[in-house]
């Protein structure tokens, strides 16, 4: 009993720092991201006052997710930079850095989105697709293992996902002719435990989806985290688009497992099952969008669900369990498809392939949805996300094949005289309908964060840093940061006080109640 008792205790004290910490880079493992904090609320969140500055001193935008575990803020910046400091002032305790080798070109820059940590252990990837584990307390390197060559098109700019006693990794470099990948790694030596390709080859399930040899570089990035249910002991990943980008007589097929979340076994890397989006994409439609877990009764049942809000402009719910399509619903504006099967295939509309002369269509290349993260209150049951309404003319030529190369169907993708605007929408994950939403000026990057206070927090374009009512969409609070935003924020409390970050160009800013 005592036993007993003391794993209980245990449970709840990781319980207890998960929700006042920020533990992995969703802030939890099903991608909620909900805090049961409500220091800050409805009625206080005007008085918000900034609290510190951390200035990396490293140029570019951020799109990292700090953590904050045991008392500190672990971040990354572009680069390969790694910096650890106190939450509660913002004072640098260690700064890392990886040297880059010269001459890396990689899609989209060497942006890095966070860390994952497993005991006294971070680990990070790099913009030249390696894996880094660094001691904790120090910054100091512990093991560094390449998970491919950047030589031919792999990058990588994703926080791992620390399982148990592992690190999974994926990678990015979709429009490099690359073949995806997501990767484990023992989390003390570096070595690889399995490797689970995202496109399969001739004679494996799904190979039979790819046109000769085109699976050799038929892309499939990984580009975001993965999430975890635990329960189930399943991770689920969504997978990027297939290569050549835009194109696609050169792969004729569905192209598995592009446009795809698949549910992996994370101790043997063996698919359980996957759902495929957008079938033979040709519109750079990633699925890499966050495949966001959690219960509800659906229908008079109680279900393990799986939401994701996907970039080619539909929101999508699946039982996590077994895969099964249970329903999608356009969220924003979309001319692509005309419904679904009962098995969730979609009814994709003629002559909406990308042409030599263009061919207009909704939603653009930016999407929809994209890497802002979406977050789940279970208080509300409403799912929230940003998304880009835009469209694009989509243009289309034969491309040429190159190790390492851009791998593109064509670079002229010329958009309309409709410049698109962003959005936040707060809808029911049960029906698709929608039940708030906020239109912002300029089109935005920045994910959204929610609380038991009532709150939902995010920011636009312009650099504004807000927090709305949760139930209305009320703007309740708003803060001009001095730069774009492109990341997410997170909350957590220290020391009985509630602080709430959020990255704004190379700095961090934090703020609390007075």
């Amino acid at each position: 009993m005592r036993f007993a008792l003391c794993m209980l205790a245990t449970c709840l004290a990781v319980k207890v720092q998960a929700q006042e910490g920020w533990t992995t880079y969703w802030g939890d493992y099903g991608g909620t991201r909900y805090r049961t904090l409500d220091q800050i609320n409805t009625a206080n969140v005007n008085d918000l006052r900034l609290a510190w500055i951390f200035q990396t001193g490293v140029p570019g935008r951020f799109q990292t997710v700090p953590l904050v575990v045991d008392g500190i803020m672990y971040l990354t910046a572009a680069g390969g930079h790694a910096f650890a400091i106190d939450p509660a002032s913002g004072r640098q305790l260690w700064h890392y850095e990886y040297k880059v080798p010269q001459g890396v070109k990689i899609c989209c820059g060497t942006q890095n989105r966070g860390l994952a940590k497993i005991d006294d252990r971070l680990f990070m990837t790099t913009p030249d697709a390696h894996v880094v584990a660094l001691d904790a307390k120090s910054g100091r390197v512990l093991w560094d293992v390449e998970i491919a060559s950047w030589k031919n098109g792999y990058g990588a700019t994703m926080a791992p996902l620390a399982i148990k006693d592992r690190v999974l990794v994926g990678v990015s470099g979709g429009e490099y002719g690359i073949r995806g990948l997501i990767d484990a790694y023992d989390a003390v030596t570096g070595k690889r435990v399995w490797r689970f390709w995202t496109i399969p080859e001739k004679g494996e399930p799904g190979g039979d989806t790819w046109l000769a040899d085109s699976w050799k570089r038929g892309g499939g990035p990984t580009w975001m985290t993965g999430t975890y249910d635990p329960g189930l002991n399943l991770t689920y990943w969504g997978i990027g688009n297939p290569g050549p980008d835009l194109f696609g007589k050169e792969r004729l097929g569905d192209n598995l497992y592009t446009g795809s979340v698949v549910a992996l076994d994370p101790d043997t890397g063996k698919l359980k099952w996957h759902y495929q989006f957008t079938p033979h994409d040709t519109h750079d439609w990633d699925a890499t969008e966050t495949p966001v877990l959690f219960d509800a009764e659906y229908k008079g049942r109680k279900r393990n669900l799986l939401a994701q809000a996907n970039r080619n402009a539909f929101f999508y719910l699946l039982d996590r369990e077994t895969g099964e399509f249970l329903f999608a619903k356009a969220y924003g504006r979309q001319n692509w498809n005309d419904g679904f099967d009962e098995k969730g295939r979609p009814k994709a509309k003629p002559n909406t392939e990308p042409s030599p002369e263009g061919t207009p269509l909704c939603p653009g290349l930016a999407g929809g949805a994209n890497w802002m993260a979406p977050s789940y209150n279970p208080q509300t049951g409403l799912f929230y996300f940003t998304y880009l309404e835009q469209c694009d003319v989509y243009f289309s030529a034969p491309p040429e094949f190159i190790d390492g190369k851009p791998y593109w169907g064509s670079m002229s993708r010329g958009v309309t005289d409709d410049h698109g605007w962003g959005m936040l929408k707060a809808l029911d994950p049960l029906t698709g309908d929608a039940k708030w939403e906020f239109r912002f000026f300029h089109p935005g990057w920045a994910g959204t964060l929610a609380t038991s206070g009532g709150l939902l927090f995010t920011g636009d374009e312009d650099g504004y840093f807000m927090a709305f009512d949760a139930t209305s969409g009320k703007l309740l609070w708003k803060v001009s940061t001095g730069s774009a935003l492109a990341t997410s924020p997170i909350t957590y409390r220290l020391n009985g006080k509630q602080y709430v970050t959020m990255p704004s160009g190379a700095a961090l800013l934090t703020f609390a109640l007075p």
